[in-house]
């Protein structure tokens, strides 16, 4: 790794909805990007997370995505965006464009290592280097730590295990038996896109699907998802997943999915042998591959010089800022998760910078 060394006063880690909301009012509070503070991506090029998704997600197939603070001012909006396009183009097009707009030379693509104590200043090690700096603002996300929970006989199996982070098109599982595992937006559209492409589907879920009858994501469900995380976050604690806050919306695309019967939920099978699953009834259902749409945890690996992660299994956050250390801040983290209160945060958080400045 290169010895190059900077020195800064704020490092954002990841370029994504929330590093690019503080680097935004980093801005606004006269901070000089690429001097005053630097915004380090790992990922070719813009657009966060949504850059890796898969080719037939689309914007109106997703959670809401809401604008970033002052894209109106380049006149763009998610809300008016084309649909029928794939989602990641457009979120990569639009955010290239926010970032040339407010000139917030972000620096890509840098792997950060690690993120160290050295007295006065906090050592951010990364792909192109070192910087020094007196705060780094951690929004480096979920995509990078997929998680799939374990079950008895998965090394066992013959055929594929795909995870959400590296499913790419229905098309590669054309004439395959495929088990779609996971109870959230993700696993029903693959299984919607499986549909006809697939010889069979079958979905498995922890808990029964939740369906709301509502068209779209709605403010009270929410607020209660932001709750649930805010809660884990100030306890330390592990963070919920959002669907089990939000639920899942009955849109037109899901109501017609089952009442065709391809949106049918299984509890979860109990083992997975050589060439399939077996269910807690002693059933088995043959496979080709299983798609974990199963989540994703925050990718904190980097911090852990730092020692922020408490016994019960999260870190202690609130507004953004960790308790462990007052230098530290998480945006994009509990309550701030993908693009719910992830505006605001930036905005919450720069104040709190500033103010230590």
């Amino acid at each position: 790794m290169s010895t190059t060394r900077t020195e800064t006063q704020v490092v954002v880690i990841g370029a994504g909805q929330a590093g690019l909301a503080v680097a935004y009012y980093l801005r606004r509070f006269e901070l000089a990007p690429g001097d005053d503070f630097i915004v380090y991506d790992r990922g070719p090029v813009t657009g966060g997370a949504w850059q890796h998704r898969w080719d037939a997600l689309k914007l109106g197939s997703a959670h809401h995505v809401n604008d970033l603070p002052g894209m109106s001012e380049l006149g763009l909006s998610f809300d008016t965006a084309d649909r029928s396009l794939p989602a990641r183009d457009i979120v990569a097009g639009y955010y290239r464009r926010y970032e040339d707009y407010f000139g917030l030379q972000v620096q890509r693509p840098v792997t950060v290592h690690s993120v160290s104590d050295r007295g006065a200043d906090l050592i951010v090690e990364h792909s192109a280097g070192e910087t020094a700096t007196r705060i780094v603002v951690n929004a480096s996300g979920t995509w990078g730590s997929p998680f799939v929970p374990y079950y008895p006989g998965m090394n066992d199996f013959a055929g594929r295990h795909v995870h959400t982070s590296t499913y790419r098109s229905a098309d590669e599982f054309a004439g395959q038996s495929v088990v779609v595992v996971g109870g959230g937006t993700s696993a029903i559209g693959f299984l919607l896109e499986l549909e006809g492409v697939a010889d069979a589907l079958t979905w498995a879920t922890r808990r029964p699907v939740d369906f709301r009858d509502e068209s779209e994501l709605t403010i009270e469900g929410g607020v209660a998802a932001v709750a649930m995380q805010d809660a884990a976050a100030r306890a330390g604690q592990a963070l919920p997943s959002i669907v089990s806050g939000t639920g899942v919306p009955r849109t037109r695309r899901i109501a017609a999915g089952i009442e065709r019967g391809v949106l049918t939920e299984r509890p979860m099978f109990t083992r997975i042998e050589k060439d399939g699953v077996r269910w807690p009834d002693g059933s088995f259902t043959r496979a080709d591959a299983i798609i974990w749409a199963t989540g994703f945890r925050p990718e904190l690996r980097h911090l852990a010089p730092l020692h922020l992660r408490e016994k019960t299994g999260g870190l202690t956050v609130a507004s953004g800022a960790s308790w462990q250390d007052s230098r530290i801040f998480l945006a994009g983290y509990g309550p701030q998760a993908s693009t719910i209160g992830a505006n605001r945060a930036g905005r919450i958080i720069a104040r709190q910078i500033m103010a230590q400045l």
